[in-house]
């Protein structure tokens, strides 16, 4: 577990706010990939978010290079190789299994990894919570490959935000460690976006959907994310960040006039009770 500076003696509050801010941009995510071209393969979408974020995050953070001397290097690739991960196997594992099981198997790997040993009963509340949001439609379709695939993606995720605590609790100011990771997970997807084809970004559509994911879900979502691990440890951060299927259930409601059934709304409720008791101390 990684150790934190408590001279400063941040609000208990200092943490989970930025958490939960970034999973309402990461809840957006879905509704905005909605409107890419149809040509755009789906994990193209997803590393075109992440090559331009991610480079965003790294040319603009400070204190990056000395970062890339002082830190341990296995452990800034260890986060730049599964972050990336983590994109390019979400997306792919949407597409072949589709939103609510790939959401919920992906999203609930990281806090179950990580959480289930410190609060394991809120744990089990909030997957509990997601899951019935995401599922209580009912009609989902497992894919078995799609299944492992998005068992990657919350791995993947699980893996990184380790790393980046850890760093950040050693020291390392957050910026510079998360513009660090991610520059890397830019570098490795890059070559992974062009082979997938990015002839879409091309288009007005593609142009303002990439926008978006790196901009708002990349960029400003890990400046946040990053700034909540200086005072929350990993577990509980993976945990709060189930709040990211309910925002994306609202924005399917709101915005494309989804319908939810009570079963989902019931999941959010609980899911809302559980995430409100790990945000206190």
């Amino acid at each position: 577990m990684p150790t934190f500076d408590v001279r400063a003696r941040p609000r208990p509050t200092a943490g989970p706010l930025p958490i939960l801010a970034a999973c309402l941009l990461w809840g957006t995510t879905g509704t905005a990939g909605s409107f890419a071209p149809a040509p755009a393969p789906a994990a193209a979408v997803g590393a075109a978010g992440l090559v331009f974020g991610g480079l965003l995050l790294f040319l603009t953070a400070r204190g990056t290079r000395e970062v890339l001397r002082t830190a341990d290097r296995r452990l800034l690739l260890l986060g730049a190789v599964t972050a990336a991960g983590y994109a390019l196997a979400f997306y792919p594992a949407v597409a072949r299994t589709g939103v609510a099981v790939a959401t919920t198997v992906a999203l609930a790997t990281a806090p179950i990894v990580l959480g289930v040993r410190s609060r394991p009963l809120l744990t089990l509340v909030a997957v509990t919570g997601c899951a019935v949001l995401v599922l209580g439609g009912g009609g989902a379709h497992v894919d078995p490959v799609g299944v492992v695939l998005a068992l990657v993606a919350g791995l993947s995720y699980a893996a990184y935000s380790v790393v980046c605590a850890h760093l950040i609790g050693l020291g390392h100011p957050s910026r510079a460690v998360v513009g660090a990771v991610f520059g890397g997970a830019s570098l490795l997807t890059a070559p992974v976006l062009w082979w997938l084809g990015a002839g879409w970004l091309a288009t007005p559509a593609g142009l303002a959907v990439t926008a978006h994911l790196a901009l708002v879900t990349t960029f400003l979502a890990y400046l946040l994310f990053g700034l909540g691990l200086r005072h929350t440890g990993a577990a509980t951060a993976t945990t709060l960040t189930l709040a990211e299927p309910a925002v994306a259930a609202v924005l399917g409601v709101v915005v494309l006039d989804e319908r939810l059934p009570l079963a989902s709304w019931f999941g959010m409720a609980v899911l809302a009770l559980a995430l409100t008791a790990l945000s206190r101390p």
